[in-house]
């Protein structure tokens, strides 16, 4: 997958007001595979719902989201799966990770769908986001800071031409959200892919190609 294309993208229950002065609702905007994009925006402006639209999860949005000029809004179910697996991943704000599982099964559940990573690229990416003693231990017991690393992590075990990052650092130190973005640089690099990172105004330590207001 090359691109992600938003024609007149606006969520239904967004007035014009709202979706005034933005870069992206209601615009014709194209995310392309390589480059970085910063995605600022206050609380309230959409940004989990902007990354819900792309990742297939809602469409009560007008206009349409184009993967290589084909509308998500047409994708089959299968498609859709194809999509998650392989081409697109998310770090969810929320996390939606597993508390009764530990760190490492977490991450093992979403690796399992593709194989993409082995057992040593895993925990060399615990050990570079700084939780390695964490691995084994149950989700629950974690802080929201070291849930954060696992959420990571877990992102980047799947195949990706664009990566979504849903205000993923809020809770990490300058120390360990550089950790992170080094982590995520390196993977983003070797695969030539896509990063969106959506921020309440965060630059974080990456380079990006275009900045952007929501």
């Amino acid at each position: 997958m090359e691109t992600i294309t938003l024609n007149g993208v606006k969520p239904h229950v967004f007035s014009e007001s709202e979706v005034s002065g933005s870069d992206i609702w209601g615009k014709n905007v194209c995310f392309k595979k390589g480059n970085t994009y910063l995605i600022a925006a206050e609380s309230g402006k959409g940004k989990s719902s902007l990354f819900d639209f792309i990742y297939g999860w809602r469409n009560d949005y007008s206009g349409e989201i184009l993967f290589d000029g084909k509308d998500i809004k047409t994708f089959s179910p299968n498609q859709k799966k194809e999509l998650r697996s392989r081409h697109i991943s998310l770090a969810f704000q929320g996390f939606r990770l597993f508390p009764e599982l530990t760190a490492m099964e977490n991450v093992e559940i979403k690796n399992r769908l593709t194989y993409h990573k082995t057992k040593r690229q895993i925990e060399k990416m615990f050990e570079q986001m700084n939780i390695p003693d964490k691995a084994q231990t149950p989700l629950l017991l974690l802080s929201f800071g070291q849930k954060q690393r696992v959420a990571i992590i877990r992102a980047l075990c799947q195949p990706i031409d664009f990566l979504l990052l849903d205000e993923t650092f809020s809770h990490l130190d300058e120390t360990n959200y550089t950790l992170a973005c080094r982590l995520i640089t390196a993977e983003m690099k070797n695969r030539q892919a896509g990063l969106l990172v959506a921020s309440l105004g965060d630059a974080y330590t990456f380079k990006y190609n275009e900045k952007m207001r929501l």
